[in-house]
């Protein structure tokens, strides 16, 4: 399984980030002996409101969370290198998936499996994603199940042939394979949302919330900067 070197990506808002994000990186770390992880805040989420919390901001957030991520790697003897990368922050305009896989592409060359890294209700809304077949030709996706997302049940008439086509019966393609093929992982499930977080930070249950979903060092300039209230 170490024919190609193996990045992992794991892209989001991270409005803020949570513990969900963190059990997923760590998830596919291990389960993907992956090389590297690129956790990359968007600049311009172009599906989001304009209500998003500043990307400097943001990026100071997972740059925090990285840390407790880190420790969490360290304790379970998880070698992935760990990396906060500004590729979206610091490129003009709206933030696209494809621009940033082109980018990591011409970084990393030909012969690095680039795995994107998911959960299923992203899976299921790929199709509305700026030319997400073409996104397919430049990486692999790794998703993992979501409660409440019956991916047999959601996916589009499109996707499931994709799927069909594309989907990887075992992590040694991933492995072997830079790009094209897409993994469906049902062993981790996680249910959080950055949206439904921001919403319970604002009663009185805050301090509750965050210390059970927000990793320890974000939650430190959360409450630092007001934010989330």
């Amino acid at each position: 399984m170490n024919t190609l070197k193996k990045i992992g990506i794991l892209g989001g808002t991270f409005d803020p980030p949570h513990i969900g994000h963190l059990k997923l990186a760590t998830h596919f770390a291990k389960l993907l002996h992956l090389d590297e992880l690129l956790l990359i805040p968007s600049g311009q989420p172009w599906q989001k409101s304009d209500t998003i919390t500043s990307a400097q901001v943001r990026f100071s957030l997972i740059e925090a969370a990285a840390i407790d991520l880190a420790r969490a790697f360290l304790y379970l003897k998880i070698p992935t290198k760990i990396g906060v990368d500004r590729i979206e922050i610091d490129r003009a305009g709206p933030s696209y998936a494809i621009d940033t896989a082109l980018s990591l592409r011409e970084r990393y060359g030909k012969d690095a499996s680039l795995i994107w890294l998911m959960g299923a209700d992203s899976l299921i809304g790929l199709p509305s994603w700026k030319s997400w077949k073409d996104l397919i030709n430049q990486v692999n996706i790794a998703a993992a199940s979501r409660p409440h997302h019956d991916l047999q049940k959601e996916l589009s008439p499109e996707m499931a042939q994709l799927l069909k086509n594309q989907g990887a019966n075992g992590l040694e393609v991933l492995a072997n394979q830079a790009y094209g093929h897409i993994y469906i992982d049902n062993k981790l499930s996680i249910d959080l949302s950055s949206t439904e977080l921001r919403n319970h930070l604002k009663t009185s249950a805050r301090t509750t919330v965050a210390s059970e979903q927000i990793p320890a060092h974000a939650f430190e300039i959360i409450t630092n900067l007001g934010l989330y209230q």
